[in-house]
């Protein structure tokens, strides 16, 4: 199995959930903090390999989800410096096995990446459960 280094939010639903995935599947998870790691940019563009920038963001972030920021107008220069200055915009998680890297939680892609065995977990693991009604939703 592998060790998974794990780039999270801290007290987030949904990447509690994939964290149980993993290590359910045998995998050693070593968590780190996403919003207080210090990012190069060379290295979080690493994370997102041929994804089109659009999907290097958390649509759950608020500058996102109020219309401050549109994903899909960015260059990858514009975006990796929109989300150095405000880490809740990066796609979560970000992880890393060796020297392979992947920014967000598709199951079936992350199967076929390291494995999860049986999936048994259905439902949507990166979209935020919470909305901004509900108390202490994080985003913020």
């Amino acid at each position: 199995m592998a060790t998974v280094t794990f780039y999270e939010k801290p007290g987030c639903i949904n990447n509690s959930r994939q964290k149980k995935l993993l290590t359910a599947a045998g995998h050693q998870v070593v968590e780190r903090n996403l919003l207080t790691e210090s990012w190069p940019p060379e290295r979080l563009r690493a994370f997102f390999g041929a994804l089109p920038v659009r999907d290097w963001f958390n649509y759950s972030a608020p500058a996102i989800k109020h219309g401050e920021i549109e994903p899909d107008k960015l260059t990858e220069q514009e975006a990796l410096a929109l989300m150095l200055e405000n880490p809740l915009l990066i796609r979560r998680p970000l992880m890393q096995v060796g020297n392979n890297l992947m920014a967000g939680f598709d199951q079936q892609t992350v199967n076929n990446w390291i494995g999860l065995e049986k999936i048994v977990e259905t439902s949507d693991m990166e979209s935020c459960p919470r909305t901004l009604a509900q108390a202490n939703c994080g985003h913020e």
